[in-house]
């Protein structure tokens, strides 16, 4: 089926949010609406609608100019599998003991590692990701340094690819949540995929102010891979929720935001344990709760 896309930038999360929302009302409407931060220090924000018929070019540009964003570029998208397409050129990715690959390449995981399948989906973290690669790599430095967690949480955890790698390596509860339906539900089907449906649950949950979340308290690691604007709003919370010694992994940050969120989450009553970089621009703290 062809699909079009219309892209724009709008230059706040007010701005960009209240776009996304009206462009939920246009006809013909999106099959999908997405609002990210461009993480490139600009503080622009990115707006895509994705069409299954072709999108009025009139009624995009009046939304745009009515909330400040630039025009929107409409493209128009080949008829073909992109999941399919995205699972012949993913290849395996190594970090430390952990092998997060597609359903193609299981064969290709040696049998002193820990392999995660992750197939492609509308769900953020395969694994390519410096990112998600960063937190894999600190989980194993935790695990070398002698970690012993009782209970995981991963906040914003996509695919769930590091809450099944906590409870793979561990043997642990993880629980991951997701504000995403489409997240959660393709991380539930991951976790299933991977047997290990015994050892982590899933919710959908917007932070931390989810019953489910609060029940599980206090968690031993948490991890949070999403953006350096939530992050700092997430010290009071994660704090409150992490057992002393506990640490918390962080991840979403360009370098030269790392930091300043670092800097929030030492007044919330956490210290430095170590700092990952070399991750294509991105960083991840680990920080342990005093």
């Amino acid at each position: 089926m062809t699909t079009w896309t219309a892209l724009t930038t709008a230059p706040s999360q007010a701005h960009a949010e209240a776009l996304g929302e009206a462009l939920e009302t246009l006809e013909p409407s999106p099959s999908a609406v997405a609002v990210l931060e461009i993480e490139d220090g600009s503080g622009l924000w990115e707006i895509g609608g994705y069409f299954e018929a072709q999108p009025d070019a009139v009624a995009l540009d009046l939304l745009a100019a009515a909330h400040g964003a630039r025009p929107f570029a409409v493209a128009r998208l080949d008829d073909r599998d992109w999941v399919a397409q995205v699972r012949r050129e993913l290849s395996p990715v190594e970090a430390g003991r952990f092998v997060v690959h597609g359903g193609h390449d299981a064969s290709r995981v040696p049998a002193h590692r820990i392999g995660l399948l992750i197939e492609a989906a509308m769900a953020f973290g395969t694994g390519h990701h410096g990112t998600t690669r960063g937190c894999l790599l600190a989980l194993e430095r935790l695990i070398r340094e002698g970690a012993r967690p009782r209970r995981v949480l991963d906040v914003g955890a996509g695919t769930g690819v590091l809450a099944m790698a906590a409870a793979a390596a561990l043997r642990v509860p993880a629980l991951a949540t997701d504000i995403d339906p489409v997240a959660v539900a393709t991380a539930r089907a991951n976790i299933r995929a991977n047997r290990l449906t015994p050892w982590v649950a899933t919710r959908r949950a917007d932070g931390l102010a989810d019953p489910a979340v609060r029940r599980g308290a206090p968690y031993d690691i948490v991890f949070a891979n999403i953006l350096a604007r939530p992050l700092r709003r997430l010290a009071g919370p994660v704090a409150a929720m992490t057992s002393p010694g506990g640490v918390a992994v962080l991840s979403g940050l360009l370098d030269a935001q790392a930091p300043g969120v670092e800097g929030v989450w030492r007044a919330h009553g956490f210290a430095p344990a170590f700092r990952l970089r070399g991750l294509g621009g991105w960083t991840t703290l680990a920080l342990r709760r005093l």
